[in-house]
């Protein structure tokens, strides 16, 4: 693979409840568990951050795919959900449900151009096989 761009960053403190900082100084923020696992829920965390990244680049990837299609892609929007569970293997794993929003688009055409994105986005290649990602399409 060509390496196009390397992101680097540094977490520090004690991981979930530690601090995050990307090299360039872009990304500075303090980590905290989520109250839903016990934490203070006082920082963001790790799941938050994979689901800003997943929903960024899954919408790069279906204007991509949705322009060469020659859809209107005016106001579209991908939503991310990330959830956190035990995989009763005695680790923990993520789900992830992606929400797309193409109001110009029919619903059956935008289901199509989703799952175009969905082989195109490099966080989809990433986690294929590894994570259950689902990808919906939003209602009218």
């Amino acid at each position: 693979m060509d390496i196009l761009y390397t992101a680097e960053a540094l977490a520090t403190g004690d991981g979930r409840n530690g601090h995050a900082r990307t090299t360039d100084g872009r990304v500075d923020v303090d980590l905290a568990m989520p109250k839903a696992m016990g934490g203070s829920g006082e920082g963001t965390n790790p799941e938050q951050l994979f689901a800003a990244g997943y929903a960024a680049c899954f919408h790069s990837a279906l204007r991509l795919v949705a322009k060469s299609a020659d859809a209107n892609i005016e106001d579209s929007a991908v939503g991310a959900r990330v959830g956190i569970g035990p995989n009763g293997s005695g680790g923990f794993g993520l789900a992830v449900t992606l929400e797309v929003t193409l109001p110009h688009v029919d619903r059956e055409a935008a289901q199509q151009l989703a799952d175009k994105a969905h082989e195109v986005c490099p966080y989809s290649n990433a986690t294929r096989g590894n994570i259950d990602v689902q990808v919906l399409v939003a209602e009218d």
